[in-house]
């Protein structure tokens, strides 16, 4: 059985007041179109429509390269949409179509609906739901026997449809010819003069086949979004599933409604996660570890039993038994080791630190290998810039970088070479060396005395 959605995606979104188009505003870090795409193959859809229009290029530069793509150039309706794709319908698919801005559609439901549609042979079936106020919504109406009859919408409803409180979800199945058939016979005979997708069901069943009602979905997974009132809602929804799922999963949330995570993000057992933590892209979180306050990490990996505090990490890997922060930033390209520690107020960009190595505090590490062992002291800095290009430090294993040095790239500090606090070092050091780049101290006897002494003299000569 070969399941095809197809999306429709063409809808400008004006009440979005936005450039771009509604269906890339994204919902816990994932376009709300990815959202349906994903959900749609998770419950076993094969193959994807995708029915561009508004901003077709923008749409397409975001959804998976595999997806089919076709294009509604005139906005016409629903049902015109479909029939843009009716040469990608095959006579004996399982068509499930599906709305680009429904991004809390739940996979369940939609297993259920397909399993509903093929157990009982329908040739179309829509989802509904109950509610109880259904304005603007189509109405779903039945006949005296509860059979489906046929879907009014909400501006083509008499008084007697507007009362019934069962509406269409937007969603259906249909198998792939009676489909192709109905959308040959589609009119814009309405209230809004476009070629509704609703009236394929009538048609369907009018021919004499068999369509179904299944009344499987929450209000809640049917919402539309059209408005960025309506995206923040979906925003708060997706976020308490989120949040939910890990919690399931074994993970302590302190404060689920102070907390922010995406939809990608990868969290193991027994794991910590305080308030404010935002946990952002495709972000992966070990077992055991905690996760501190107000910290923030986006496309990194968190190996097992480690500890961040209150610190920012973005596109890095930090290893296993590991702490930063507190105040730590690794920007991107940061690959921390096991039983390191990086501490308050440092910074690493484009660098690899080794296992059991340390920088405590106040300190840059930029453009740098450091091997295992290693000291970093505080406020040393990896001076990797010239004003117009970069260059890479290496600091090979056991080495100590003494307290408020700069190390002049590209230099080499080799195994177990030693740093003398407060030099600026611009030439290897070797094996086991160590490297004094300061002048000598020099004392003054008396001479605060003597500028004393001066200050007043020019006071008094004023």
């Amino acid at each position: 059985m070969n399941f095809k959605a197809i999306i429709l995606a063409a809808g400008k979104g004006t009440r979005m007041k936005s450039k771009s188009p509604k269906v890339v505003h994204k919902v816990c870090g994932k376009e709300m179109v990815n959202h349906v795409i994903d959900i749609s193959n998770k419950a076993g859809v094969n193959d994807v429509v995708v029915i561009l229009g508004h901003g077709s290029e923008t749409v397409k530069n975001v959804i998976p390269e595999k997806s089919i793509v076709v294009m509604q150039t005139e906005q016409l309706g629903t049902g015109h949409a479909v029939k843009m794709a009716k040469e990608t319908i095959n006579d004996e698919d399982t068509i499930v179509v599906l709305c680009g801005d429904t991004p809390l559609i739940e996979k369940e439901t939609l297993e259920k609906l397909f399993a509903y549609h093929l157990e009982n042979e329908y040739m179309a079936t829509v989802l509904t739901t109950k509610v109880e106020d259904p304005t603007g919504y189509g109405r779903v109406i039945r006949d005296s026997e509860g059979n489906f009859e046929k879907i009014v919408e909400q501006k083509d409803a008499n008084e007697e449809e507007l009362a019934v409180n069962e509406i269409n979800s937007g969603i259906y199945c249909f198998k792939g010819d009676k489909l192709k058939e109905a959308l040959d016979l589609l009119d814009n005979n309405n209230a809004q003069g476009e070629y509704y997708l609703t009236d394929t069901m009538k048609i369907i069943k009018d021919k004499g086949s068999k369509v179904g009602v299944f009344v499987g979905a929450t209000i809640e997974e049917l919402m539309g979004v059209n408005s960025r009132v309506q995206l923040a809602q979906a925003e708060a929804i997706m976020r308490k599933r989120i949040n939910k799922k890990h919690m399931d999963n074994g993970v302590t949330i302190i404060n689920p409604e102070n907390t922010y995570i995406e939809a990608n993000v990868q969290i193991g057992k027994d794991t910590i996660i305080e308030p404010g933590v935002m946990l952002r892209g495709n972000t992966e979180i070990g077992d055991e570890c905690i996760i501190g306050m107000n910290s923030s990490i986006t496309n990194s990996k968190i190996g097992n039993f480690t500890e961040v505090k209150i610190s920012t990490i973005i596109d890095s890997a930090v290893g296993e038994n590991t702490t930063v922060g507190p105040y730590a930033y690794l920007r991107p390209n940061s690959n921390v080791g096991n039983h390191v520690k990086i501490g308050d107020f440092v910074e690493v960009k484009n660098a690899n630190i080794g296992d059991y190595s340390k920088a405590s505090h106040l300190s840059y590490i930029g453009d740098a290998d450091v091997g295992k062992d290693v000291n970093i002291g505080c406020g040393v800095v990896f001076v990797n810039y010239d004003g117009k290009n970069k260059f890479r430090s290496v600091v090979e294993d056991g080495a100590f970088i003494g307290s408020n040095s700069n190390l002049v790239a590209p230099v080499h500090v080799k195994h177990k070479g030693y740093i003398a606090t407060g030099s600026t070092i611009t030439d290897d050091v070797p094996d086991g060396a160590l490297a004094i780049a300061r002048q000598r101290q020099v004392v003054k006897e008396g001479w605060v005395a003597k500028k004393e002494a001066r200050d007043t003299k020019k006071e008094n000569n004023k």
